[in-house]
């Protein structure tokens, strides 16, 4: 049920003008430099800011002697500002669409092994019922992925909650973990080998994820564990085709799925080295806001992706 509270704010209090101004000062942490981006003098800014405080009854910014900072109820805000703008925006895209003939936008955001494989299955899917829908892909890490979906800027992502307070504003459904094995080229000096040894793997050059990745946080908690230093010589990038253009030219090592590279594999170009290391990823899945309406390009993106990993989950029990 609504709280009539709420619903006095925002009809009779919240502007669109103060939305843009919250989210232009989480940005800038100035409100000189906010209203400038806003389009609205300081003092005008000033003045929204106030009233925006004072119907809330909270103070949102701490005013610092250089700039501002949002307190923890800015925070919330400046959230839900830019998700509400982005709603708008959103809103505005969709029907400069239909006038232009195309079917609605949908926004997917996936982690790498999904982005390779269910995403452009359920792509393909979508196109051949319809074709006209913009199908917009950004493929990251599950955080940053997750505080786009919030946010607004993303409909649906195939990836992972890793924030139990994010959590309570999502629906997850979880598909399928990513068992990682190591990957280098057929000639490497560790190809074919039996009992190789963590001490071993630690002195090789290796293709690393970004930091903050689930991945590296793992690979960094088990050397160590073993009382290893980090691999010294490694290049971090979490692009495939990067990914296997450096292996097929060097003898560098990484960690992946074997469903990434498994062409790849299949053609002798690549190895998978005798150690099993234990890797294996939480459960990704297909995450959405919860209680969001989706528009219906999403709803047919949501289905085709529901679809694909039906079929794969069949496969995979045959």
């Amino acid at each position: 049920m609504t709280d009539p509270r709420s619903d006095r704010f925002v009809r009779s209090h919240l502007k669109t003008r103060q939305l843009v101004l919250l989210v232009e000062l989480g940005r800038h942490g100035s409100i000189l430099h906010a209203a400038q981006a806003a389009h609205l003098t300081q003092p005008a800014a000033s003045k929204l800011l106030a009233d925006l405080e004072h119907a809330l009854g909270v103070k949102l910014f701490d005013r610092l002697p250089r700039g501002v900072a949002p307190t923890w109820y800015g925070e919330v805000m400046i959230r839900r500002a830019g998700a509400a703008l982005a709603e708008l925006d959103a809103g505005h895209q969709e029907v400069m669409e239909l006038l232009s003939g195309l079917s609605g936008r949908v926004a997917v955001g996936a982690v790498l092994t999904p982005s390779t494989t269910l995403l452009p299955a359920a792509v393909v899917t979508l196109k051949a019922r319809q074709p006209r829908v913009n199908v917009a892909i950004t493929v990251d890490t599950s955080k940053p992925l997750i505080e786009q979906l919030r946010n607004g800027a993303l409909d649906i992502v195939v990836g992972r909650v890793l924030d139990s307070e994010a959590a309570t504003q999502l629906s997850f459904e979880p598909l399928t973990d990513e068992p990682h094995s190591l990957i280098v080229r057929a000639g490497h000096p560790l190809a074919g080998r039996s009992g190789l040894t963590l001490q071993e793997l630690a002195g090789q050059s290796w293709i690393l994820p970004p930091g903050g990745s689930i991945l590296r946080d793992r690979l960094t908690a088990l050397f160590l564990t073993a009382g290893l230093e980090q691999p010294q010589q490694a290049v971090e990038t979490m692009a495939l085709p990067a990914v296997t253009s450096l292996l097929r030219q060097s003898d560098m090592v990484v960690a992946l799925p074997q469903e990434l590279v498994k062409p790849d594999l299949d053609a002798g170009i690549l190895k998978v080295l005798d150690i099993d290391l234990g890797l294996r990823m939480d459960a990704y899945g297909i995450v959405t806001r919860r209680g969001h309406q989706l528009s219906p390009g999403a709803e047919l993106m949501l289905a085709c992706l529901r679809e694909e990993a039906g079929r794969r989950a069949g496969r995979g029990a045959a």
